[in-house]
């Protein structure tokens, strides 16, 4: 390469030296830093590192641009600075590979070709700086600290982003925990307000716990999602609510109701709905808690809705219903078993029920359906009812 530097290395000796006295006084020398300075002419490099080995930074020197890819690939450096015109490998190809391989290593050019466009050049490629020979030593080391200081600051940003990834990471965590702590302190709360319902209406005693686990087990089995399931979960435990606001001696009557005490009776799920509605979280389930004495050919109340009108939890519900009440005793009747509750559900498949709810249903085996039964009656608490991975999966061929 053609210099006209001579013995100088690229460095200005006429320019006046106390021009930077101020830089150098402001100056915090980076003695960790590690540069590696590429040049074809042995004394200008020279130069250029002992001038940066004074500042305190370790220097790496390269006769050629294969050298320095040699050297970039043994150790780990925080700049370089690279002449642009060299005999066996150009500046700017060396520039484009580190560009490439180490986007975040900032690359100083140095040249004494004095065009704009190659700097310019040089700049869009990659390049942090530019610095043209001959140049004063101030400049030299006012342009490697500002690369240097570049090279800092995105490190920060990248650490200040991982620290602040993994403070998002362990929050949310936390607040998993506490939404699942408050989900789990929700379903406690249901759980008391099933168990006063119990105590309200002894004859339908622990029928609010088996008709969810129920309509867990028959929802799973048509691949309804768990996160679905929960809100379904929880309208199927507190369908009966709105029999809170039921005066006693109807809902006690042990003779049949007349037709303004049916009225009376029938409006549980419009009150169970407007208990629920204002609370948010279930406010899901509140629309489960109305519909569920729909009827699938619109025959059912309070608002005689049909098909797919009716929200895909009150269908499964309407299911689950029937077949415990089917098989669980009553003043005026003793339990069918299993296979009755089968038969009698097949036969309103299609009018009071979901013919899709039901032909799920069918192939569910009633030893499953027996074994669900005794185990929910086993237990004194909700089992948790509402959490599915306790609710057996129910194979299906």
């Amino acid at each position: 390469m053609a210099s006209n530097l001579a013995d100088t290395g690229g460095i200005d000796p006429t320019l006046p030296r106390g021009a930077g006295a101020e830089l150098r006084g402001r100056m915090q020398p980076r003695r960790s830093a590690h540069i590696l300075v590429v040049d074809d002419e042995a004394h200008v490099r020279s130069m250029i590192g002992a001038t940066l080995e004074r500042q305190g930074y370790n220097v790496q020197l390269a006769g050629s641009g294969a050298e320095a890819v040699d050297s970039l690939a043994e150790n780990v450096y925080d700049l370089v600075l690279t002449d642009i015109v060299m005999q066996d490998k150009s500046g700017i190809a060396l520039l484009e590979r580190i560009h490439s391989e180490q986007p975040h290593l900032p690359v100083v050019m140095v040249s004494a070709i004095h065009d704009i466009s190659v700097a310019i050049d040089s700049m869009r490629r990659g390049a942090y700086d530019y610095l043209l020979k001959p140049f004063e030593r101030e400049h030299l080391v006012a342009t490697v600290q500002r690369a240097l200081d570049h090279r800092q600051a995105l490190q920060d940003n990248h650490n200040y982003q991982q620290s602040l990834e993994q403070v998002v990471h362990a929050r949310t965590e936390m607040l998993r925990q506490a939404m699942e702590d408050l989900e789990h302190s929700y379903d406690v709360t249901l759980e008391a307000l099933g168990d006063a319902l119990d105590l309200k209406d002894s004859e339908t005693e622990g029928h609010s716990k088996r008709v969810t686990a129920y309509t867990i087990a028959l929802a799973r089995a048509m691949g309804i999602s768990p996160a679905d399931i929960r809100v379904i979960a929880r309208g199927a435990y507190l369908h009966d609510i709105g029999k809170m606001a039921i005066p006693d001696e109807i809902l006690r009557k042990p003779d049949k109701l007349n037709a303004e005490e049916e009225k009376i009776m029938r409006d549980h799920c419009t009150q169970g709905y407007q208990i629920l509605r204002k609370i948010p979280f279930l406010s899901e389930a509140a629309a489960i808690v109305y519909t569920h004495q729909e009827h699938f050919d619109g025959t059912g109340y309070p608002s005689a809705l049909r098909g797919a009108e009716i929200p895909i939890g009150a269908r499964i519900f309407a299911v689950a219903d029937a077949l415990d009440a089917i098989t669980s005793d009553r003043p005026y009747r003793k339990a069918s078993g299993f296979d009755v509750a089968r038969s009698e559900i097949l036969r309103c498949s299609g009018t009071q029920f979901d013919p899709v709810v039901v032909e799920v249903f069918l192939k569910i085996p009633d030893e499953l359906w027996h074994e669900l039964r005794t185990e929910i009656n086993s237990q004194h608490r909700l089992y948790s009812t509402f959490d599915m991975e306790k609710t057996p999966t129910i194979p299906l061929d």
